[in-house]
């Protein structure tokens, strides 16, 4: 992968986990608006959801069963034309997330538009 590619990656990564992360409802609301597509869906072995307003209601519902956690970037994401590879941890900010997983995204105009969640690692009490 190019340079170049892998800057692109990183920042969509990243902008992708800083919706995950965004607390405040309206920084999560413009991050929506910025970086996901016009009509984007998420589906992961427990949860799913279609379009802006039910992935924001994905990310409040993850955010009050994991209060203080965030999600931080494994490894280095891949990009292949218009999909997107990475892996990311959830845990207390500093820390080895116990939750562990890897995200597929396609992209539609360099924006989120379909995200495919597979979870690696789920301690038993999560």
């Amino acid at each position: 992968m190019s340079n170049a590619s892998q800057t692109t990656a990183a920042i969509l990564a990243h902008s992708y986990l800083d919706t995950w992360n965004a607390s405040n409802p309206q920084q999560r609301k413009l991050l929506l608006e910025s970086a996901w597509s016009e009509a984007p869906s998420y589906v992961d072995p427990m949860m799913s959801g279609a379009g802006r307003e039910q992935i924001d209601g994905l990310i409040g519902a993850v955010q009050s069963r994991f209060p203080g956690w965030k999600f931080s970037l494994l490894g280095t994401p891949d990009l292949h034309g218009s999909y997107l590879r990475f892996s990311w941890s959830l845990g207390p900010d500093g820390a080895d997330g116990p939750v562990k997983g890897t995200d597929f995204v396609v992209l539609e105009d360099g924006r989120i538009k379909d995200v495919t969640g597979f979870l690696d690692q789920i301690p038993e009490h999560a």
